[in-house]
């Protein structure tokens, strides 16, 4: 199946780049672009497409503000945003994840990594590398204690997936946590689907936040 991506990004150039290595790919179609984040919001919502590809800052409205609203809907609506920055993350890191982005993309990325990162996140997953993770788990050390204190909803999941939770978490990927739990990656993945159903979340990204949020686990623990 054909994955349909819109690319969001002030500069043209940019745009134009993407566009051409995008449609090299068999696989994927860029169906629309827009210039600032307000445009990006109509468009996609005219032309649902699968990912977007979104600048972080751009006039009019910047690219997290847009990705909030494009995603208010919950989990299982709108697409998958992938952040493309040619800036330093430290800034964005956090408030892009809790708006419900996937990962984070630099524009020098070769054709090879961007379409690939556009396959990672239709499937569903997060691209976060581990020094986007390690930045991740900085921030919340930095911000202290949870922002939000409930458990509640950690109560529906099973001993396992509770364990399997915390071991995303901490930035392991399916065969590390395997690997730790001595079972298939399979069964990870398996016990991965039922904790993002069961608590509501889009993908890896969001499981890393609601898990330090609610004090599941804590930065350096």
């Amino acid at each position: 199946m054909t994955i349909r991506v819109m690319i969001a990004d002030d500069q043209g150039m940019v745009r134009t780049g993407f566009g051409v290595l995008l449609n090299a790919q068999p696989d994927i179609e860029v169906v629309g672009e827009a210039e600032n984040g307000e445009r990006a919001l109509l468009v996609a919502e005219s032309l649902r497409p699968d990912v977007v590809l979104m600048d972080v800052r751009m006039p009019v409205m910047d690219g997290l503000e847009a990705t909030r609203r494009m995603l208010a809907s919950g989990p299982d609506e709108g697409p998958k945003v992938l952040m493309l920055t040619t800036f330093d993350l430290d800034d964005y890191v956090y408030e892009a994840l809790r708006a419900g982005a996937s990962g984070f993309l630099l524009k020098d990325a070769s054709a090879s990594e961007l379409a690939e990162a556009v396959r990672v996140v239709a499937a569903g997953d997060a691209l976060l590398s581990p020094s986007i993770t390690r930045r991740l788990i900085s921030e919340f050390a930095r911000l202290g204690a949870p922002r939000a204190p409930s458990r509640a909803r950690l109560e529906e999941l099973t001993e396992r997936e509770t364990e399997v939770l915390a071991l995303v978490a901490r930035g392991l990927s399916n065969a590390e946590i395997a690997a730790e739990l001595v079972v298939a990656e399979q069964t990870v993945k398996t016990h991965f689907g039922r904790i993002l159903a069961k608590l509501g979340l889009r993908d890896r990204a969001q499981a890393i936040v609601y898990a330090y949020e609610v004090g599941l686990v804590r930065p350096g623990a």
